[in-house]
């Protein structure tokens, strides 16, 4: 195969018919934006490992139903609905049974007590001490030492309490 020959058929000529396409493109649409909408409520914009993790499944799997590998659209929402399942289904574990929250999400970690950043937990998530100051001035705080207690939140969000007169 040469790299200067292109087959410029494969390239513009669908292997399905256009309106099949349209037909799949809609109806996954439309039943993503119901599952998305309906069934996996979460807190917009705080995404974790966990909720990456299952944001690309469901593209993976939504894009079975697209028509690439000729898998039917029921299949493509199959797949889809069974990972918002599992999402669910460990969410609510971990909801109703408090014993298997530590296995099912990641706990915070204190970074910083007392005005004190702790060197050892900055280390292990390998974070700067200026990516620690560009979080901390998202909270209005210019330094560590106005801080009473800073927990990194297992979505990876910073939480700060200031001190008292900080």
């Amino acid at each position: 195969m040469s790299l200067a020959f292109v087959d410029w058929h494969s390239v513009f000529v669908p292997e399905i018919g256009v309106p099949e396409i349209v037909v799949r493109g809609t109806i996954m649409y439309l039943a993503m934006f119901a599952i998305l909408r309906f069934i996996a409520r979460r807190q917009t914009g705080n995404f974790g490992p966990a909720d990456l993790l299952v944001i690309v499944l469901i593209a993976d799997a939504a894009q079975n139903g697209l028509g690439k590998d000729y898998s039917s659209v029921t299949e493509g929402i199959g797949l889809v609905l069974t990972i918002v399942a599992w999402e669910y289904a460990l969410d609510w574990l971990a909801w109703r049974f408090p014993a298997l929250r530590p296995w099912l999400s990641v706990p915070p970690l204190k970074i910083i007590e007392d005005g004190r950043a702790i060197q050892s937990a900055l280390d292990r998530e390998m974070l700067s001490e200026a990516e620690l100051l560009g979080q901390l001035r998202e909270h209005q705080i210019e330094r560590v030492s106005d801080v009473k207690v800073a927990r990194l939140e297992g979505d990876g969000r910073l939480s700060v309490i200031k001190k008292s007169g900080a």
